[in-house]
């Protein structure tokens, strides 16, 4: 009894070492957004002297930050639905199909899991560019249709379905296709939440490829607004932090709202080979 007491009370104290670890930096960030731009200099304390809670409308004023958050809602979504419809569409052709090289094929996606990124940004930017599409949401979205993570994710989920049940479909007179949609997408709820969080925190914190492809202020995303704030205003802290809280806000609620979704998807996707 005092052993599982013991390791109780340490699992406690590590977990809530580790909130803390997660939790301050966000304290921190709230706190400097409130701040005047000389107490960010001199203040030693992690609470501020005087509450400017003006820093927001201030920092929302300094840039477009509306036309910011426009454009990265519609390159979000954009890439959401096509993982969501693409990447199903893969993850069954594998799980289920039977056609040549298939194994083979496969092994390539989880090869190319371990290819960095930056390694396909000239040639992808090249293609772009070609294309006309440099400044455009077809520049944002197009090239990131598609993601091998949500193919493979997507897989190990459709291989635990039991067949049986597309089998029993498919004796009532249901075709392929109306298969997928009446039987495989209904049973596969967690993993498909699970795709569309990672694939909207992907696409919502995305940095590199937007700064690439986007010249102007009607194109860019949030985070490249953030990025020229910092350009325009040197080191004024309490805006950068006011306009980086406002920007990490929508990741948060969408977290929030999909949590138990996200932990039953990872609980049961790859339970079965």
């Amino acid at each position: 009894m005092r052993r599982a007491t013991r390791f109780t009370v340490l699992r406690q104290a590590v977990l809530i070492a580790g909130s803390a670890f997660v939790i301050v930096p966000f304290l921190w960030m709230f706190t400097t957004s409130l701040q005047s731009r000389a107490e960010t200099y001199t203040n030693t304390s992690i609470l501020p002297t005087s509450w400017h809670w003006e820093n927001y409308a201030k920092a929302w004023e300094a840039a477009p930050f509306g036309q910011y958050y426009l454009n990265s809602i519609v390159m979000a979504v954009g890439i959401v639905a096509g993982h969501l419809v693409l990447d199903a569409f893969a993850a069954y052709a594998f799980a289920r199909l039977r056609f040549p090289f298939r194994n083979a094929l496969f092994v390539i996606l989880l090869a190319a899991l371990m290819v960095p990124t930056f390694v396909t940004i000239i040639p992808a930017y090249a293609i772009v560019a070609d294309l006309g599409w440099i400044d455009t949401y077809w520049a944002l979205i197009v090239p990131r249709l598609a993601d091998v993570f949500g193919i493979i994710l997507l897989r190990q989920f459709f291989s635990t379905i039991p067949v049986e049940l597309e089998d029993a479909a498919r004796i009532d007179g249901c075709s392929r296709i109306g298969t997928f949609f009446r039987v495989i997408v209904p049973l596969s709820t967690p993993a498909f939440a699970t795709l569309a969080i990672f694939s909207f925190l992907f696409a919502w914190n995305d940095f590199l490829w937007p700064l690439l492809v986007t010249n102007t202020d009607e194109v860019r995303t949030i985070q490249i607004g953030l990025a020229s704030f910092v350009g325009r205003y040197g080191t004024s802290w309490n805006y950068l932090m006011a306009g980086t809280l406002t920007a990490t806000i929508p990741s948060i609620v969408v977290f929030l709202f999909f949590q138990r979704a996200l932990v039953r998807g990872i609980a049961t996707t790859g339970l079965k080979d």
